[in-house]
């Protein structure tokens, strides 16, 4: 069952529909959209290596693009906005999150958009605080844009190597894999 799953993955990478998709989920992500998009971003590097910074940058413009969405959302929306971060359990923390945005907003953007936490918790609440939007924007640039050409980067020299590994214990990588993403979702839960 994992081979034809993880075989699915990498013909659905390869696949015309790709990088159109990639784009939709990274655009929805950045403002309403729980999945990120490095589950699609890291198959399609793997599998055409050569397209890496290509679907980097499909990444960034997207984001970016879905970031500013987040913000009107948090901006002139902010009811709908509170319900969103209320839905992602993180309206309880409304006063201390202002407070935090008023002191440290740049680099709440700057370290939270290379995290794997929801970006659209700081898109949201970006605009419901009112950040300064061009401001805003360049920085969902600089840290989309650097987390995305890493993952490129680091994929395209050592993509081929890993994925070996994987194909040779794929059940193994799965496990591990599981592991991470629970993890990364606990740690969510916790900040």
């Amino acid at each position: 069952m994992l081979r034809k799953l993880y075989d699915w993955v990498f013909s659905l990478a390869r696949s015309k529909h790709a990088t159109p998709a990639l784009a939709v989920v990274s655009f929805a992500e950045s403002s309403v959209f729980p999945i990120p998009p490095d589950v699609m971003l890291g198959p399609m590097i793997l599998a055409r290596p050569e397209r890496a910074y290509f679907y980097a940058g499909v990444c960034t413009v997207a984001s970016v693009l879905g970031a500013m969405l987040g913000y009107a959302i948090g901006y002139f929306l902010t009811d709908i906005g509170m319900m969103i971060l209320s839905w992602l359990g993180k309206a309880d923390t409304f006063e201390a999150s202002k407070a935090l945005f008023q002191q440290y907003g740049a680099w709440v953007i700057l370290v939270k958009g290379l995290t794997p936490i929801p970006f659209k918790l700081i898109t949201i609440a970006s605009g419901v605080f009112q950040f300064n939007f061009l401001l805003f924007v360049l920085l969902c640039a600089i840290t989309r844009g650097g987390r995305f050409y890493a993952e490129a980067w680091v994929l395209k020299k050592f993509g081929p190597v890993v994925l070996e590994q994987v194909e040779k214990r794929l059940a193994l990588w799965t496990v591990i894999g599981l592991i991470v993403l629970v993890g990364a979702f606990a740690a969510i839960k916790l900040l």
